[in-house]
């Protein structure tokens, strides 16, 4: 009998200590960045400028978002060059010609990009219009039969002499 409780106990031993390894790794994932800034009212600026800024790797995810290896690397270069007292305006272009436009959430209007800002309008006009000029498209007046397409005499008949004639097969 002492064997049957010496494995219960090993048993709830290990179950405890399961449970204290889940609780102790979701905790280590859970952890954030903590960025330390010499002046906190660069705090809200680093937020936004994060907010704006899209990850090179994740496409979809601004760099807040992203927990990939070069979107930490681009918080931490953020942070650097807020600490050297450039403006938001500096940091996006310093990083716009490092990355490309692409690391821009909004890019600028410019001859690369006009396309991209002036389609969605351009479609809505062509779709306003495609409704306009359908809905003021006349009706023919007149009967139902306005809209049966005319036949020959000959295949009127050739109509009739078919739809008349005994089924074959039928008796």
């Amino acid at each position: 009998m002492p064997k049957h409780s010496n494995l219960l106990s090993v048993s709830a031993w290990l179950k405890q200590a399961a449970l204290l390894l889940l609780l102790l790794s979701s905790a280590a994932m859970a952890v954030e960045d903590v960025v330390k800034f010499s002046d906190e009212s660069l705090r809200p600026r680093y937020q936004q400028l994060l907010e704006e800024l899209r990850c090179p790797k994740c496409q979809n995810q601004n760099l807040a978002d992203s927990n990939s290896a070069i979107s930490q690397d681009l918080r931490a270069e953020v942070q650097r060059l807020l600490e050297q007292d450039l403006t938001d305006a500096e940091i996006k272009e310093y990083l716009k010609n490092r990355y490309s436009e692409f690391i821009l959430y909004r890019p600028e209007v410019n001859r690369a990009t006009w396309f991209l800002w002036a389609a969605p309008v351009v479609l809505v006009l062509m779709g306003g219009l495609i409704v306009l000029r359908l809905s003021r498209r006349k009706k023919p007046s007149g009967s139902e039969e306005a809209d049966l397409p005319v036949r020959s005499t000959d295949q009127q008949q050739r109509l009739d002499q078919l739809l008349n004639s005994p089924k074959q097969g039928s008796e």
